[in-house]
């Protein structure tokens, strides 16, 4: 049994029996035979709440925006929230060429090696860690997943910082939606498990609702890369060290507990998340560690409390949260026999060199950090103004990191005289040698915004936020969205949106680091958004719509190679344009039918250059079809086209090939009283394809190959 598991054991015992004795709620959670018995137009009203921080009919809501239901989750057989975004129209998860091989997510040409423009929300919580828009190989699990609702386009005016490119917003099950207590197990291709198990139960006034969730894989073990880094300075010391061509480590263990609590006047979650020996892809420093890992705990409380409404004109909310996030890594950074150039200061120099270095055992650093998190928020409605509601929002966000770390390396350790190092570690937390002093910053914000409703089929949202940064200053950013509805079947959307992104204490603060640097002289990114879009019914059963959008993005903050040197330092490296275009069709033919697809095509390129942005995806073509061809039996499936992806301007490899891959799910609802079982293929053509690598690897990442997935869920009813 795992440690993760084990030391979890009570909760996963206490989700057993939650199961087994408790009763669900009188909600009944939506099945694939009730979504798909659902026209349409009912499809359109359903209430979503990211665009504007209130529920807003689906179509009439202020932004471009997608939900994925949890029926929806299950009959694509979805494991993983990365599988559930992929599904997301001009929306890409692909792969970090600069941190172990993580998932970053590339919307509307906006594509960087750690996804930071993007924020993810739990409840509406962020979920975040010291360098990227979530923690380090963030694996979640979709049992307790309710909904996901996704904006593609800034969001800043709402939710403040990196709400630039997209903001996804995770809503989980509550005491009121889980429906029937239920365990679920699964297993399938790279010796994948799953275990899953929920219930919900009321006791004086309280729903309780509580669900974990355990996954674990080997990874697909023929992912596997011919040169890497180390291949290179083999060639230029004539050593053999490298280990490749060999696998990429994409192996994981995650523990996922959740437990919500609710009443008239309270709503508390407790979320804790942890990842153990998570395999670092193709290695921290594109040299394989077939041996490094993570080890990941993140922990997240938060309370609101819904005041007594003294006026039914007002509608008033205090929430305080406080997140934990924990992150432990061990590196080979390269492996053992490796002779490297080291400078004065003890990291890797080739120019200038203060000696040459060989590393019998290895290079190894072992990092370790904790982040905390701790906010309060204010939020109001008032209503007693007609055709009007109007939303008011303060709140206060302190966080703090502190760093620790040992290592055989860098300042405090080496200074290039020594021709010989050995693997022994040195302990250079608390000094200046660490990566990272320890920082924090407070943050607090104001924002208001006015729904107006100027006449039956006119909307207006306007809105301003204002926030405030102990380390860098202010920073004010407006929304306007007009939406008018022409009349039951055709809906117009005219959309302005400013956004910013805060520098990461990565970004900032990293220091004595053997690839990547911060820079304290770096500026928020800024962007500003317009959007123009078109929804409409054709008839009953055909609706599409189409959008053009156009932004400008300033100051984005890269890492730019440093000269005689294998490091990268932050900086404030370009400016980003870019045009689009979003199309998305629904058809329901009939009840047991829903087919639906989109195109999005963009051209994004650096503003000063005109070079198109690499990595990005120019176009996406994705297909997805549920057919119930008999009853309770289910088949959805899922298509993806990926092509038009650019190289930086000085990669001399030939171009990245475009993919298309294909997914299938078989599903049957209740094939015995209270057993659904399910089977799921995914890359049923087994079609080889790549996302795009650094050029320091020489070949591009490798994608899973075809896998297969068997799931059975039993319901307590």
């Amino acid at each position: 049994m795992t440690r993760a598991l084990v030391c979890n054991l009570p909760l996963v015992v206490l989700a057993g029996a939650f199961s087994c004795s408790a009763c669900a709620l009188s909600g009944q959670e939506a099945t694939l035979e009730d979504y798909l018995s659902l026209s349409l137009a009912e499809l359109s009203q359903v209430k979503i709440s990211i665009a504007t921080g209130s529920n807003t009919a689906f179509d009439k809501t202020p932004a471009t925006a997608s939900i994925i239901h949890s029926s929806e989750i299950a009959a694509m057989g979805a494991k993983t929230l990365d599988e559930v975004l992929e599904t997301v129209a001009g929306f890409h998860v692909s792969i970090s060429t600069i941190s172990r091989m993580d998932s970053v997510y590339s919307i509307r040409g906006m594509h960087t090696g750690l996804s930071p423009q993007v924020l993810l929300l739990l409840d509406g919580i962020p979920v975040q860690s010291m360098q990227s828009a979530k923690p380090s190989l963030f694996r979640l699990p979709v049992a307790a997943i309710e909904r996901v609702e996704v904006i593609r386009g800034p969001g800043s005016a709402i939710y403040g910082a990196d709400a630039f490119s997209g903001v996804i917003n995770i809503i989980t099950k509550d005491a009121y939606s889980m429906g029937d207590a239920q365990v679920g197990v699964g297993s399938g291709s790279f010796n994948s498990h799953e275990f899953w198990a929920q219930g919900a139960t009321e006791w004086r006034g309280w729903g309780i609702a509580f669900s974990t969730n355990y996954l674990e894989s080997d990874g697909d073990k023929s992912r596997r890369i011919d040169r890497d880094a180390q291949s290179a300075l083999d060639s230029i010391f004539g050593t053999e060290a490298s280990l490749a061509p060999g696998a990429v480590a994409t192996r994981y263990q995650v523990l996922n507990n959740h437990l919500n609590l609710n009443s008239e006047q309270f709503d508390i979650n407790i979320w804790g998340w942890l990842s153990q020996d998570a395999g670092i892809g193709a290695g921290a420093t594109q040299a394989l560690d077939p041996t490094g890992y993570d080890d990941s705990s993140l922990w997240q409380a938060d309370v609101t409390y819904h005041l007594p409404q003294w006026s039914e004109e007002w509608d008033t909310d205090f929430r305080v949260s406080y997140q934990r996030y924990h992150l432990t890594t061990h590196f080979t950074l390269f492996p053992a026999g490796v002779v490297l150039p080291i400078g004065s200061s003890g990291n890797v120099y080739f120019h200038p060199s203060a000696g040459i270095v060989q590393f019998p055992d290895g290079l190894f650093g072992n990092p370790e950090s904790v982040r905390t998190d701790t906010a309060m928020d204010f939020i109001s409605s008032f209503t007693g103004w007609d055709a009007h509601r109007i939303r008011v929002a303060t709140g206060v966000r302190y966080v703090k990191a502190v760093a620790e770390e040992s290592k055989n390396f860098g300042p405090g350790v080496l200074d290039g005289s020594s021709g010989v190092r050995d693997g022994s570690l040195v302990d250079v937390s608390n000094s200046i040698n660490v990566f990272m002093l320890p920082q924090s910053s407070t943050v607090s914000y104001i924002s208001l915004q006015d729904e107006w409703q100027i006449a039956q089929s006119l909307a207006l949202t306007s809105g301003v936020r204002y926030d405030h940064y102990s380390d860098f200053g202010g920073t004010t950013n407006p929304r306007l969205a007009l939406v008018w509805s022409a009349n039951q079947d055709v809906t117009t959307k005219l959309l302005y949106g400013s956004a910013f992104r805060a520098p990461s204490f990565m970004e900032l603060y990293f220091q004595n680091n053997p690839v990547s640097l911060g820079n304290t002289q770096l500026h928020p990114e800024r962007m500003d958004t317009l959007e123009m879009g078109v929804n409409y019914r054709l008839t009953g059963e055909l609706q599409t719509s189409f959008t053009v959008f156009k932004y400008l993005a300033q100051d984005l903050i890269e890492f730019t190679p440093d000269r005689g040197a294998r490091t990268q330092t932050a900086q404030n490296a370009r400016d980003q344009e870019a045009v689009g275009i979003e199309w998305e069709l629904n058809w329901k033919p009939s009840a047991q039918w829903h087919l639906s697809g989109s195109y999005s095509w963009q051209n994004a390129r650096d503003k000063q250059t005109r070079e198109d942005i690499a990595d990005a995806p120019g176009q996406q073509i994705k297909l997805n079809a549920k057919w119930e061809f008999a009853p309770r039996w289910f088949i959805s499936s899922q298509a993806y086209y990926v092509a038009d992806r650019q190289r930086i301007e000085d990669d001399y490899r030939l171009a990245v090939d475009d993919y298309t891959l294909m997914n299938l799910s078989l599903r049957r609802e209740k094939i015995l009283r209270n057993l659904d079982i399910s089977l799921t293929v995914r890359n049923i053509a087994d079609t080889k394809a790549y996302e795009p690598s650094s050029l320091s690897l020489g070949e591009d990442y490798p994608l899973e190959q075809r896998s297969s997935w068997v799931e059975l869920r039993y319901l307590f009813n």
